[in-house]
């Protein structure tokens, strides 16, 4: 596993906002939502104004309060890391994109216990957020850890409290796996957890785990390697025993039809494949079919544009996939120029 730098996020934050001041004759990009991309949102909006003189101001609120932003037209485009279904975003007047893949990975923190020394299935997983499985040294832990010395000690269970595309893709994981979680739980942005403490945004999820003795998580990869977290590898859907890279999280994704999906509804986890991350999930932009704005939307399609052809490598230095050559064009000359349009219906993107 790659150990890579990053003094550019400064830590952990509860809530982390991201604002960039741009010179005086160039407006800064505004954004909110998912906390799951904003490390590299951050590192590109760091290149692109040193490039351009044109800042980002995006806020790490998590997907629910992206998309609530977005609808108000508070910004000029949200995040989620939950994809709204064709039906609620013609009722909202909005289009949507995929913009950057990755992961999402259940951590620990247990003295002795190396990163990626435990390992742990999906009906495992679910039975611990369920609270049925309490301590480190159950049975089925156990079992599937016959290596390790596990302590017997209580499972402190952390999750998010706030409406989030993470818990979306981790809650839709878990019910793929486990009839009992999907009967009682389900899958959902925000939920009634059975068990557990709840923080907000991956920051405070990484923070709190880090901070519990005992504790379980879950975050997107890079908050695991910039913390230098316990990461645990997972046994997937073909019976692999994986570990979250950015090879396992380009694995799953292969077989994505975005082309074939309305609306670029398309969910990634539990996918099949000797090499597939089971919670694989893609992170989305969401913008208004008829802008109010044309300047400022345009704009951030350049800044997603740039992003596109020169921020591959830096998504793929922080464990990130970036988005198919096919895919970009899709995106380009299908949904950003015959769907998004200022008031009098010409297209913003050329």
């Amino acid at each position: 596993m790659r150990l890579i730098k990053r003094a550019w996020l400064g830590g952990i934050a509860a809530a982390v906002t991201l604002a960039f001041v741009s010179s005086a004759l160039a407006a800064d990009i505004s954004g909110a939502g998912a906390t799951f991309p904003y490390p590299v949102y951050s590192k590109w909006a760091d290149a692109y104004k040193k490039e351009t003189g044109i800042g980002l101001n995006y806020q790490s609120i998590g997907s629910g309060g992206g998309i609530k932003q977005i609808e108000a037209r508070t910004v000029t485009f949200g995040a989620s890391d939950a994809p709204l279904k064709p039906d609620d975003l013609a009722k909202n007047g909005l289009v949507q994109w995929p913009q950057i893949i990755g992961g999402v990975v259940p951590v620990a923190n247990l003295k002795g216990i190396k990163p990626g020394e435990l390992r742990i299935d999906g009906p495992a997983l679910a039975k611990i957020y369920l609270g049925e499985i309490t301590r480190w040294n159950d049975p089925v832990l156990a079992r599937l850890n016959p290596q390790v010395k596990l302590p017997d000690m209580p499972i402190l269970v952390v999750h998010r409290s706030d409406g989030s595309g993470t818990t979306f893709n981790f809650s839709n994981y878990l019910s793929a796996v486990s009839p009992e979680w999907n009967d009682k739980v389900g899958t959902g942005t925000a939920l009634e957890w059975p068990v557990g403490v709840g923080a907000k945004g991956n920051e405070a999820v990484a923070s709190m785990t880090i901070q519990t003795n005992g504790g379980i998580g879950y975050v997107e990869y890079a908050y695991v390697v910039q913390n230098h977290m316990t990461y645990m590898r997972m046994i997937n859907k073909d019976g692999h025993t994986v570990a979250p890279t950015a090879e396992s999280f380009q694995a799953a994704a292969a077989n994505a039809d975005w082309k074939n999906a309305p609306g670029y509804y398309l969910i990634l986890g539990n996918q099949p494949g000797k090499a597939s991350w089971p919670i694989a999930a893609a992170s989305f932009i969401l913008v208004h079919r008829q802008v109010g704005d044309a300047v400022a939307v345009h704009q951030a399609l350049k800044f997603f544009d740039w992003s596109f052809r020169k921020g591959q490598k830096m998504a793929e230095a922080l464990d990130y996939v970036p988005m198919p050559a096919n895919v970009v064009k899709l995106i380009e000359t299908t949904t950003w120029s015959q769907e998004i349009k200022d008031k009098a219906g010409n297209p913003v993107w050329k």
